[in-house]
């Protein structure tokens, strides 16, 4: 390992200790003032209740690796909601032929953003703003804004509201198991590094004899099955497939991305930093409502919160780099 990768691992460690120290503080402020806060029941309830950020956060971090930005996700679990609904109830398809279909709705998206992304080299950031909005028209001209999908069977229930051994809410096996997939590609596979590599310079990846344009294909696409998968963990847990399932989803995603550590320009960003953003603003959510705080205040704080995990991150570079600087002079003068 080199130098310079041996002090890029020390300041991960460092940023991520200092957001396991954020989880700290507000575990121990909101177990003072939440009612019921410090309990098994309701750290497995905040578990339940991030499964879906936590899907849509985790199938980020490959996508700002890259340097892109996916801000259709919320849109397309909304859609995929709705059309797994639709293939169930009007279709009178079985459940598990209906979730396939909106898996399969989930790629075709996804791969729409990712063929427009590499086929028209538009930027990331106007094709999923775009998508963002003709995924949730198209929820809302399917319902025409009104029309909901209810009665679900109760065994497709039991994936967002049972538990296991009356316990561990069951999607958190969903969440578990797609992070675990995650952190394999992004950590322990080629393909994970030629993700860091297309981030800091997509040029040079090409150089490098890197499929450049099939690895976005590719983390679209993933990110459109996952959004899908989330739609049916939202569809089991609420009981009903909404056109404006999801809302706001993508932009509480990448916030946690972000707060993990990753990099919005690509090259930089871990699987474990995203889980513990995830994990920083459920908690922080989940403690403002036990102790009765407005609602309001979970947008200033998760903002405020954001602004200072980066100031702080900034800071530990600083002082890294001039340590740096400092060692070298040093190594210069003897």
């Amino acid at each position: 390992m080199t130098a310079d990768s041996s002090a890029s691992w020390k300041a991960k460690i460092r940023f991520e200790g200092l957001l396991v120290l954020v989880l700290v503080v507000e575990i121990v402020v909101f177990s003072r003032t939440g009612q019921n806060f410090a309990t098994a029941g309701n750290f497995f309830e905040v578990l339940r209740l991030s499964t879906e950020i936590g899907l849509l956060a985790l199938v980020m971090t490959p996508i700002i690796l890259t340097g892109g930005i996916d801000l259709s996700v919320g849109s397309l679990l909304g859609l995929s909601a709705i059309l797994f609904g639709k293939l169930w109830r009007d279709a009178h398809l079985p459940v598990g032929v209906a979730a396939l279909g909106a898996l399969a709705a989930g790629i075709v998206a996804g791969g729409l953003n990712g063929m427009l992304i590499t086929r028209l080299k538009l930027p990331p950031l106007i094709v999923t703003l775009g998508s963002f909005s003709l995924f949730r028209g198209l929820a809302e001209a399917i319902t025409r804004g009104v029309d909901n999908f209810t009665n679900f069977p109760a065994p497709f229930l039991f994936l967002g509201q049972g538990y296991i051994f009356g316990v561990v809410p069951t999607q958190l096996l969903v969440l578990v198991v797609v992070a675990a997939g995650i952190w394999l590609i992004v950590h322990r596979t080629t393909l994970g590094r030629s993700f860091r590599a297309i981030g800091f310079s997509p040029e040079g990846a090409r150089y490098a004899g890197l499929p450049v344009e099939g690895r976005l294909m590719l983390v679209y696409g993933l990110s459109g099955l996952v959004a899908a998968v989330a739609a049916l963990v939202y569809v089991a847990r609420v009981g009903q497939g909404k056109a404006d399932a999801g809302t706001g989803y993508e932009l509480l995603a990448i916030t946690a991305v972000v707060l993990g550590g990753a990099s919005i320009f690509g090259g930089v960003g871990t699987v474990p930093g995203t889980l513990l953003g995830v994990a920083v603003l459920a908690v922080l959510k989940n403690g403002l409502t036990l102790s009765d705080q407005p609602s309001e205040l979970a947008g200033i704080l998760t903002g405020a919160l954001l602004l200072a995990v980066l100031a702080g991150e900034a800071l530990i570079k600083k002082i890294s780099a001039r340590r740096s600087r400092a060692g070298s002079a040093t190594v210069k003068a003897t």
